[in-house]
């Protein structure tokens, strides 16, 4: 036992194999001591947007106790957030292989498909959205890039939609703005307007997609129905995007609000690490 443990810790790619042949026990005492003495089972390697330094982990814990700072001194903090973001939508995205899955037989052959891949066509959604749904939403015209000054012009029209359709916040000026850190979010002509206009902005870590609205909750929701689906036309991938929008209740933009508080926690906990797909109780 003391041998096996010592090749599996110099060696953590090591194969049971490979440890029972070195160390000359049968394969199921090798697979016995690894399970129940040393209480280990092999798994892959998950992937992360990036491999964090430890400046880059010190930030994201920062702004994830500064964010719980706020809540718990504002209870309604969240209520007031507005966040948004771009992605593309495909007219083609290749679905999942948990969608592609179905029912068989025992003796029924595998299904088969062919390997696919996403469509040229395609077009960038914005969305920006709170507590009780969707805000503002538009497409990127084509030919045109997501520099500085669209994304001012973005923020004008997102001001108008938020006169109209969220009253009471626009009356006191007391929404909140959530992007990320693109180039075009943050460059000095939008970072001026904001000022000019004083709306207040919540920070956002680098690297930090597990943490940002949009990308842990909103667009995976609407790509996920999207998936394995062909659509011919931009006009098409607008209207059923728009679609999918509509479809989300307000109940899911709620507990979206309430997970973004949890995932904090989590940030903390796993001391400023990528934390998507590990099993963590966060007892708030």
């Amino acid at each position: 036992m003391k041998k096996v443990k010592e090749m599996v810790m110099n060696d953590r790619r090591i194969t049971i194999r490979e440890v029972a042949d070195d160390v000359g026990i049968s394969i199921g005492s090798c697979h016995e001591i690894f399970s129940d003495v040393l209480g280990m089972k092999r798994v892959s390697a998950k992937f992360v947007p990036k491999l964090l330094n430890f400046e880059q982990k010190q930030c994201r814990m920062e702004v994830a106790q500064e964010s719980l700072n706020e809540v718990e001194n504002d209870a309604d903090l969240l209520k007031r957030v507005i966040t948004g973001d771009e992605t593309w939508v495909y007219g083609y995205d290749v679905e999942t292989k948990a969608q592609s899955s179905q029912w068989k037989h025992s003796g029924s052959p595998r299904p088969k498909k062919a390997r696919q891949v996403r469509s040229n066509v395609k077009v960038m959604l914005t969305v920006f959205f709170d507590f009780n749904g969707i805000v503002h939403h538009e497409f990127l015209p084509q030919g045109q890039t997501v520099n500085k000054e669209y994304y001012l012009q973005v923020q004008r029209r997102l001001r108008e939609a938020i006169r109209k359709k969220r009253p009471d916040l626009w009356q006191n000026n007391s929404w909140l703005l959530h992007h990320d850190n693109a180039p075009a979010h943050t460059s000095l002509l939008v970072r001026e307007f904001l000022a000019k206009n004083e709306t207040v902005t919540m920070p956002q870590p680098p690297y930090s997609p597990d943490m940002a609205p949009c990308d842990f909750f909103l667009f995976p929701k609407i790509k996920r129905t999207l998936k394995g689906r062909r659509f011919t036309s931009i006009d098409d991938i607008k209207s059923e995007s728009v679609k999918e929008l509509k479809a989300i209740t307000k109940i899911e933009f709620q507990k979206c609000f309430k997970d973004w508080k949890k995932r904090w926690h989590k940030c903390i906990v796993c001391e400023g690490d990528y934390f998507e797909g590990d099993n963590i109780n966060v007892d708030e």
